[in-house]
């Protein structure tokens, strides 16, 4: 499950192309690691004193709100990432594990809290965050990575998505338009704001965003709660278009997905999605979906989880038969994050119109799980054949190395990795 940390309103809007300076980046760094603040280590809490006046309860939307009043669940809490950008020498790429035939190296490090990923039409990889407030371009010179800013006082802008020489951001609550951005890295434009009708809500509040097949901008607005009776401006995936206007509803019923994508023959829409806190260490499991019919299908939250599970509090009064079950089960809290299906041919040709889905991994669970990248493949008629795991290593002793959070595909086939954890990105290829 996503962590839901708050943070203080968004600056002015600015944009702005240089190269990163160290002092730029170590200021960014300490920017998400303020922001990080409230949430603990990744080593496990001390629980609470016996006899010990009980807590105040957490707000809705706070990540521990449903917390257990026990042991073992005290000791859970959101893990924040280290303060500044891991430095090359100490990424865990000689801990990383693919399968036979392929080899991983590191792509580009220094981004902080590196996150979703979008490949423009000339190489250019755009990457966003959600702590840091600004958005990154990597450009690739003679086989060397060169980091430039190219906006920053954005609030949250973890959604991008590129079509036709345009950059798109989402931040919690806009959406903005940079034309032609390749064309001008060293002097980007005035951006465009596109779409503002959004929630502010922080919980769930960042975007994933793209534009499918039919030339519409997806975007999703994630519950704003951990659980709860959403309003029906929440919980949904949207698509608008590229001017946006026409807001249509796509699909309802969706906690928190943070990454989806179109199968590249049938176009039709898939999506991961985090389900609730709090019910068990091994229940829900995430789900990774598929919409067949856009805007009838509600694919069960705050009802049902994983297709199968009716919720404690808000199942009452309903079946799991009343709602679109998961393609696929993805594991108990793995915060099953960036998807995307490989059209390339770098890849032998079993992994064709497979999906790839990047786990960050868990955070309210004893035994961690995630902090991976696993290989969705497919039937014929589109149902799931098989789950496996295609990158692992993240996880050493129970606690995270890295943590996967997008993928990307290069011009050669090749896969790209964001890990926000450690600001770094991965490439994958073939072992010739």
């Amino acid at each position: 499950m996503k962590s839901h940390q708050l943070c203080r309103s968004s600056s002015s809007f600015r944009s702005r192309l240089r190269a990163v300076p160290t002092r730029l980046l170590c200021t960014a760094a300490l920017g998400a690691f303020a922001l990080a603040a409230p949430a603990i280590a990744q080593q496990p809490a001390s629980a609470p004193a016996a006899g010990a006046p009980a807590a105040q309860s957490p707000p809705p939307g706070s990540p521990l709100y449903g917390r257990p009043n026990t042991e073992g669940a005290a000791r859970l809490a959101p893990i924040p990432a280290p303060p500044l950008p891991t430095a090359v020498d100490k990424l865990p790429v000689a801990k990383l594990k693919v399968p036979d035939g392929f080899k991983i190296e590191v792509w580009a490090s220094g981004i902080p809290n590196a996150r979703t990923m979008r490949v423009g039409d000339n190489g250019t990889v755009f990457v966003g965050n959600r702590v840091v407030g600004k958005v990154f371009a990597v450009v690739d010179k003679d086989g060397k990575r060169e980091v430039k800013q190219i906006a920053e006082g954005l609030h949250r802008p973890n959604g991008l998505a590129y079509h036709k020489g345009a950059l798109y951001v989402a931040e919690l609550s806009k959406v903005w338009r940079f034309d032609d951005i390749e064309k001008n890295l060293d002097n980007p434009p005035k951006p465009t704001l596109i779409y503002d009708d959004l929630p502010k809500d922080e919980p769930h509040g960042w975007k994933f965003i793209g534009i499918g097949p039919d030339e519409k901008l997806y975007i999703p607005v994630g519950a704003p709660c951990n659980i709860c009776m959403p309003p029906e401006t929440h919980a949904q995936i949207r698509r608008i278009n590229l001017d946006g206007s026409s807001m249509e509803v796509v699909a309802r019923g969706v906690r928190n997905t943070v990454g989806f994508d179109w199968h590249p023959e049938t176009k039709e829409l898939w999506f991961t999605d985090n389900g609730r806190d709090w019910m068990s260490e091994d229940v829900p499991q995430e789900e990774l979906n598929r919409v067949t019919e856009p805007g009838k299908q509600h694919f069960g939250f705050p009802y049902c989880h994983q297709g199968n599970i009716a919720d404690v509090e808000f199942g009452w009064g309903k079946s799991c038969t009343e709602f679109t079950k998961p393609a696929a089960l993805l594991g108990p809290h793995a915060a099953a994050l960036g998807m995307r299906f490989y059209t390339g041919s770098m890849f032998p040709a079993e992994y064709r119109n497979a999906i790839f889905v990047a786990r960050h991994g868990s955070w309210n669970r004893t035994n961690r799980v995630g902090g991976d990248v696993l290989v969705v493949t497919l039937n014929g008629d589109g149902s799931v054949k098989e789950v496996k795991p295609f990158l692992t290593g993240f996880i050493e002793n129970n606690n995270y190395l890295g943590r996967p959070v997008d993928i990307a595909w290069l011009k050669d086939g090749s896969m790209l990795v964001s890990d926000d954890f450690n600001g770094a990105i991965y490439r994958i290829s073939r072992d010739k």
